[in-house]
């Protein structure tokens, strides 16, 4: 097909659109390029241009029924959606579904005053979604973070509208998503219409997550910092957890995958005398930086993108979002990518650290829920474990770390799960438990090998009783 017909394709839509509502409008938006794994297929359309407007004229295009995907972590639009819950209640809509991983900010969508007109759905739950997951005002999907983007990519969540936050449009018109490609670059390319929040604070990222404004419909100029991950003192149990694995199960030339939380960060903190560090990890946060600063991690022999910090998103402060900025060490992909087992495997000595809830003496691990409570979500935990394990080189490690008990004395491990509670990595995953008592390494060994380990590393004042409790499941004596 010529330019000169495909300009006259794009006029006809144009022209077309111009007699139609905006909600109807939405289906008239050009096709976009679907490659999976293409480093880049939002090239530019010809004759093509994004209207720019205000947050509030951008989401009046929303109507009732619709699907919204958000944009996530620290990319979460939240002028856009501000403007999207008053118009909301000003346009008296109802049952608009949004979709999104964890989100950043307020989410006033879930707060009672919207019930009815909004409904989130989380892929992963972030503290601003529990409450309405837990009232019945919000859902949660059990899912595995590698598989979030075939929602999209199969027509299993058909996006009306996608509410993205990029970095303004370079001299060439591309734009980035950021520090969160994820699963967004799946939703941004099978999305009927996209309206995106441009912020120069929003590091322009190398990788998946680059954008042509021409594929934007609307754009909205804004100047908001970035949400910040606020670091928290690690406490003498993070510590010591942290000192386990840094030297015990993380070699030079490993390459990391760090999950959310406080521990993984502690791990991060003592690895400064580790040589040729590499990092392909769904998330990081500021941990990695003074570990490039002191030549720690220098990703030299990673077999997948060698030289380079693989992630699929990231959360911390601006020091992380500067660090990240224009950084060609940085490369942020599609989370089916970064996440995929095949992948992770191929690369030496894949160490990876997560966290965790709760674990059974046969070592089921909890980790999205607190009895019947959601918590969180499945995220990449299995994912990586897996990638780990399956390692190539035979040199993969699987950890799940957490402290030995909550934060009012209970043991975090535990003869049986608490009711309801969700089984994210199942007994046969499980390779190595570490709490700030010692590691447990379960592969390979049966029930009353398991409960031996896991005792072994339990709190002190929860040993005898575990002991007890073991032997009447078991019916027979924990031992190595």
């Amino acid at each position: 097909m010529s330019a000169a017909t495909l300009r006259s394709l794009f006029t006809g839509v144009r022209n077309i659109g111009r007699t139609l509502s905006r909600a109807d409008r939405i289906y008239q938006s050009p096709k976009r390029s679907f490659y999976l794994y293409s480093p880049e297929p939002f090239h530019p359309i010809p004759d093509k241009e994004p209207k720019w407007t205000t947050a509030e004229d951008a989401v009046e295009v929303v109507t009732s029924g619709m699907t919204i995907y958000v944009h996530g972590c620290a990319a979460t639009p939240n002028v856009l959606l501000e403007a999207l819950c008053k118009h909301g209640i000003e346009s008296r809509i109802r049952n608009v579904e949004l979709n999104h991983i964890h989100t950043e900010g307020p989410a006033i969508y879930n707060e009672p005053e919207y019930d009815g007109i909004f409904r989130s759905n989380s892929m992963f739950i972030g503290g601003n979604c529990r409450k309405a997951v837990a009232d019945g005002r919000g859902d949660f999907v059990p899912i595995f973070l590698s598989e979030i983007p075939l929602l999209f990519r199969r027509k299993i969540y058909n996006v009306d509208v996608a509410l993205i936050q990029v970095s303004p449009p370079d001299n060439h018109g591309f734009c980035t998503l950021g520090p969160s490609v994820d699963c967004t670059r799946a939703a941004v390319q099978n999305a009927k219409y996209i309206i995106a929040q441009v912020n120069p604070n929003m590091p322009r990222t190398f990788g998946d997550g680059v954008i042509h404004m021409s594929h934007c419909d609307v754009m909205v100029q804004v100047n908001e910092p970035l949400p910040e991950l606020h670091i928290t003192p690690m406490t003498e149990e993070e510590n010591k957890i942290g000192a386990l694995i840094a030297e015990n199960l993380v070699q030079d030339g490993a390459t990391l995958q760090m999950g959310i939380g406080s521990i993984p960060d502690c791990v991060l903190a003592k690895l400064k005398d580790h040589r040729d560090l590499g990092v392909h990890s769904e998330m990081f946060s500021d941990g990695i930086i003074d570990l490039v600063e002191c030549g720690a991690i220098t990703n030299a022999r990673k077999v997948i993108q060698t030289g380079k910090i693989v992630g699929g998103f990231a959360l911390g402060t601006n020091r992380l979002y500067r660090f990240m900025n224009n950084n060609p060490m940085v490369v942020m992909n599609d989370i089916a990518m970064v996440n995929n087992t095949a992948i992770i495997c191929q690369n030496p000595k894949v160490t990876a650290i997560n966290s965790c809830i709760e674990v059974d003496l046969t070592g089921q691990v909890v980790s999205d829920s607190i009895g019947t409570r959601m918590y969180s979500g499945v995220g990449g935990q299995i994912d990586f474990i897996r990638g780990a394990a399956l390692g190539l080189d035979g040199q993969g490690k699987p950890i799940l770390a957490m402290p030995s008990t909550t934060k009012r004395g209970d043991s975090k491990i535990v003869t049986t799960l608490r009711e309801g509670a969700g089984v994210v990595t199942t007994r046969a995953h499980v390779h190595y438990v570490v709490t700030e008592y010692g590691i447990a390494y379960l592969f390979g060994k049966n029930l009353r090998q398991r409960a031996y380990e896991l005792i072994r590393i339990a709190h002190p004042d929860h040993r005898e009783a575990l002991e007890t409790a073991a032997f009447e499941r078991l019916r027979v004596m924990p031992c190595p």
